[in-house]
């Protein structure tokens, strides 16, 4: 005989689809929780780097790579043109002021010089005929004056006897006269021949110092084509090291072509280039360092090209003091150089949060360092390992500073 089942209740039947439906629900109450406060994710604390907002000395300062150059390069170019005959030295050999780099030849230039020799032996010659035929000239002049002195004292001496003999009545009156006459005719004649001396002697003296112009003239024309031949010597111009030669025997040179530079090395300075952004902060006189072996070498900055090129400008430093012992040439130093005096301010170390936030907001730990939250700063100058905190950071507080590329947009980090 059949038994009658009795019905079960309807909650019962359904009871998976009703559990099925409270977990949804939950799920869907805390989607839309999650969705209307904060966006949180998770991450491990010793994945990130964290460090403390500290009151500290900031100094702000540029941390950028140096390399070593000589104080001063100078071109050597060649004063006459030629063929290289001979090359002495080569690339990268110390020279002394005055060593011979190469010789030139030119035989168009040596038969000119020549030419110019032979003619100024002729012009010399010719001088010292004029020379001559002037003291022979002013000889004769004043032989000639000394004859007529000589015969007008004879004559005074005369006259001065008749003068006594008319007194005496030996002589006539008409005899006292011609002698009288004559004595003061040549006393005339011998004033003019006097003054005509003293005249030579004025225009012999313009004649020699015109002649030794001349002469002098010609000597230094005479110096300098015998440095034209000195010249197709080409020497160093001075102390240091040889370097870009840049021709070969038998090339043709012309005159002052760049043929070579020399490297002085008795000094050395740093070449660097700096962003842009710090192109109205750098001057000449800024102090700098360079941190080489745990010891520290002060610069200068010694000259600054404010022209920008691809988003940089170039500086020399100078050492003040002490140089690093094996400093050579090429070599790349890390060089800061000082913006100004340090200054107390809110400090935290740097990281690559700026990158992504552009320095206005980061993370901050709360107290058990279980959360950290977004916060909103102001960051006012940096160094290469620190920036200055202007707002939204207080002395103690300790934040996140690196990850965030892997922390999209997140409010808040749970550890």
């Amino acid at each position: 005989m059949d038994i009658q089942l009795k019905k079960r209740p309807w909650y019962v039947r359904y009871r998976y689809a009703l559990a099925g439906g409270v977990v949804l629900a939950a799920l869907v109450v805390y989607a839309l929780i999650q969705a209307a406060g904060p966006r949180r994710l998770r991450v491990q604390l010793d994945e990130v780097q964290t460090a403390q907002a500290v009151e500290a000395d900031f100094l702000e300062y540029v941390d950028v790579e140096g390399v070593v150059q000589p104080i001063m390069t100078l071109m050597v170019n060649a004063r006459e043109g030629g063929n290289v005959e001979r090359i002495v030295a080569e690339d990268g050999r110390q020279m002394k002021q005055g060593d011979t780099i190469l010789v030139l030849a030119n035989t168009v230039l040596m038969h000119e010089i020549e030419d110019e020799r032979d003619e100024w032996e002729k012009q010399r010659m010719a001088y010292r005929q004029q020379e001559l035929e002037m003291e022979q000239q002013s000889l004769t002049l004043r032989q000639q004056t000394l004859t007529a002195v000589y015969e007008l004292d004879k004559i005074r001496k005369s006259y001065q006897l008749e003068k006594e003999e008319y007194a005496m009545g030996i002589r006539s009156k008409a005899q006292l006269e011609v002698s009288e006459d004559e004595y003061r005719y040549k006393m005339n004649t011998t004033q003019l021949q006097l003054e005509s001396l003293r005249s030579d002697s004025v225009l012999n003296g313009i004649r020699r110092e015109l002649l030794r112009a001349d002469r002098e003239r010609g000597e230094k024309k005479m110096q300098r084509s015998s440095r034209r031949l000195d010249d197709l010597v080409v020497r160093a111009p001075a102390d240091g090291q040889l370097s870009f030669v840049s021709v070969t025997p038998g090339q043709q040179v012309g005159a002052g072509q760049q043929i070579a530079t020399i490297k002085v090395t008795d000094r050395f300075k740093v070449h660097a280039s700096l962003n842009e952004y710090y192109v109205d902060r750098i001057t000449t006189g800024l102090p700098a360092t360079i941190s080489y072996q745990g010891r520290k070498y002060p610069l200068r900055v010694s000259r600054v090209v404010p022209e920008v090129k691809d988003r940089s400008f170039d500086v020399d430093l100078l050492f003040t003091d002490e140089v690093p012992e094996n400093v050579r040439l090429g070599k790349s130093f890390r060089v800061q150089i000082e913006l100004g005096q340090p200054e107390w301010a809110l400090v935290v170390g740097r990281g690559n949060f700026y990158q992504q936030t552009g320095g206005r907001w980061i993370y901050k730990l709360n107290a058990d360092k279980t959360r950290a939250v977004k916060v909103p700063i102001q960051i006012g100058r940096q160094n290469p390992v620190q920036y200055e905190i202007v707002e939204g950071l207080q002395p103690g507080d300790w934040v996140i500073t690196t990850g965030y590329d892997n922390f999209g947009d997140v409010e808040e980090l749970v550890f």
